[in-house]
């Protein structure tokens, strides 16, 4: 701690206290030197704690860093003086690098998109938190001093995700029933504002249900320079964040722990809706509709952790977009491609994203290579949940001039390839007694695509759709499901290509969304294919293509 700075937290407090006694220990011979050690001891942990969590916190972007240089050296007093405030506000006030890099990982913790700042200062915790929401999130900052939005927006207008914070200036608490009465719900609420005012805010934001479904409340200075549980304490900001924390811990709708991080943070969290049921007796049906199937609400069902699937095709296109989105919900994906170099590419991204992959190359028209692509899956982690079958290929030609040739070629790959890739897994899965088969066919297993021509592709594809059906009815009462989605046109470079490119404004007018597909609108489809909650699904063939087959 800086010379001449008045102890603003526990661990502060408690370094200044130490000094104190060391010095007056010093002077007395008197004092036994063990004591003197264990004196020092102390001083020595408390004094380096604060030092240390600032070396080992990850670096704060520039941005903040350029925030809180020109925080700490602003004349807050002559600001103030000049009324260009209403409060005298203390640059020590201000969140600082450990706890902006505690409220970032929360929000990534939390998976939020909206957040909910109940005062602000200079905006430091507010592009932290922001840093870590998704692009198209949102924070929303209540701040009371007009002076404070003027001085952080240069800054937010530097950094790529300032664009996501919005600042309310006024009444925190006007603006709380204004959110309330629009029907605003937030991922996360982070509250560091006029302590005597936290109990309102905070029944408010419950009573009100301005905090989403699994929502968090995070409340800063919930330790207040440990005034909080010390006796014969009188500071009026103390004393109100002493009877905060009492409510809250009082409250049965939520759980709450108190991080001892500076002058501490505590996380709220609403209870399990089990326990609250249990608790309000209310006159409510208490089903899995109310409780989620097994106690897992939607979202959660739709999560595939620890499930193992493979992906046919992955190396590029639809394939790798599905290996991304399954392993994005929690399995390890095996990533099969022909070409070995993209399947390691592959793999090589749901590395890095923290997903664990496996590249198999696999020409899955030949049946050997198929068996093997289904052991080495076995092998490695001794199940086939979910089995992704998308290669394909597509040969163009008009139907007089289409040669044996590449029907067979065709039909290798998308039918008997699929089939064959079925079969294995099934054989596997109806041993499990469970698994998802998921098999690409395409919008042209129910309307002839044009002005292209491909009676090829067209006709093995619908053999996809009727290989789905029939395995879907056969093997569901065993525990496996069987489905297929059938994409519109995506748009791929091939689409660009030379020979293609001056289709495209043809398929554009049979669209009636106005655009192709990407890859990405497809991929929450198979995750829910791949997960429990369609499980009353099978023999389903899921149409995705902008209504392309409606007209």
């Amino acid at each position: 701690m800086p010379n001449g700075r008045v102890p603003d937290t526990p661990v502060e407090v408690l370094v200044d206290l130490l000094k104190k006694a060391k010095d007056i220990a010093t002077g007395n011979v008197s004092i036994p030197t063990e004591l003197m050690d264990h004196l020092q001891r102390a001083l020595d942990i408390a004094s380096g704690l604060d030092d240390y969590l600032e070396k080992m916190t990850t670096p704060e972007s520039d941005p903040l860093s350029e925030l809180y240089k020109k925080t700490i050296t602003h004349d807050w007093a002559s600001v103030h003086k000049e009324g260009k405030t209403q409060f005298l506000l203390p640059k020590e006030c201000i969140t600082g690098h450990v706890e902006g890099q505690t409220l970032k990982t929360l929000v990534h913790m939390s998976q939020a998109r909206r957040i909910l700042e109940i005062g602000m200062f200079t905006g430091y915790g507010a592009l932290s938190m922001a840093e870590a929401l998704p692009d198209d999130g949102c924070l929303v900052a209540l701040e009371l001093e007009a002076y404070l939005k003027e001085f952080a927006q240069p800054i937010f207008d530097k950094s790529p995700h300032g664009k996501k914070i919005i600042v309310k200036i006024g009444s925190a608490l006007d603006t709380l029933k204004e959110l309330a009465k629009a029907g605003e719900q937030f991922d996360m609420v982070f509250i560091d504002a006029d302590k005597p005012n936290y109990i309102n805010y905070y029944r408010l934001i419950l009573d009100n249900n301005l905090l989403r479904l699994r929502g968090v409340i995070c409340v800063d200075n919930s330790l207040f320079k440990a005034k909080v549980y010390l006796k014969n304490v009188t500071d009026h900001n103390a004393l109100a964040l002493r009877d905060f924390n009492d409510f809250v811990a009082q409250d049965p709708r939520v759980e709450q722990v108190i991080l001892p991080l500076r002058d501490g943070i505590s996380v709220v969290r609403r209870v399990p809706v089990a326990v609250e049921c249990s608790r309000i007796k209310a006159n409510i049906t208490d089903d899995d509709v109310f409780r989620g199937v097994k106690g897992r609400s939607i979202l959660e069902r739709m999560r595939l952790d620890g499930r193992v699937a493979y992906v046919t095709g992955a190396g590029q296109g639809i394939g790798r977009a599905f290996a991304h989105a399954l392993g994005e919900a929690g399995a390890n994906v095996a990533v099969v491609d022909i070409d070995p170099i993209k399947a390691d590419t592959v793999v090589k991204e749901l590395n890095l994203k923290g997903i664990n992959g496996l590249a198999i190359k696999a020409d899955i028209s030949k049946s050997e290579d198929v068996q093997r692509m289904i052991d080495s899956i076995m092998s490695k982690w001794g199940a086939v949940h979910i089995a992704c079958n998308n290669a394909g290929i597509n040969m163009n030609s008009a139907s007089e001039d289409t040669t044996l040739d590449e029907w067979d070629k065709t039909f290798s790959v998308n039918l008997r390839g699929t089939f064959l890739c079925c079969q294995a897994a099934g054989r596997v899965m109806l041993k499990q007694g469970y698994g998802k088969i998921i098999n690409t066919a395409s919008m042209a297993s129910l309307i002839v695509p044009h002005p292209q021509k491909q009676l090829s592709y067209n006709t093995s594809k619908a053999g996809v759709v009727k290989l789905t059906q029939t395995l879907g009815t056969e093997w569901i009462d065993r525990g496996v499901r069987v489905n297929c989605i059938s994409p519109g046109i995506v748009d791929t470079p091939l689409i660009h290509s030379e020979s293609l490119e001056p289709l495209v404004q043809r398929w554009l007018s049979d669209i009636p969304a106005g655009r192709l597909a990407q890859v990405t609108d497809l991929q929450a489809a198979v995750v829910y294919l791949a997960c429990d909650a369609s499980d009353y699904m099978t023999g389903h063939n899921l149409v995705i293509e902008g209504g392309q087959s409606l007209w």
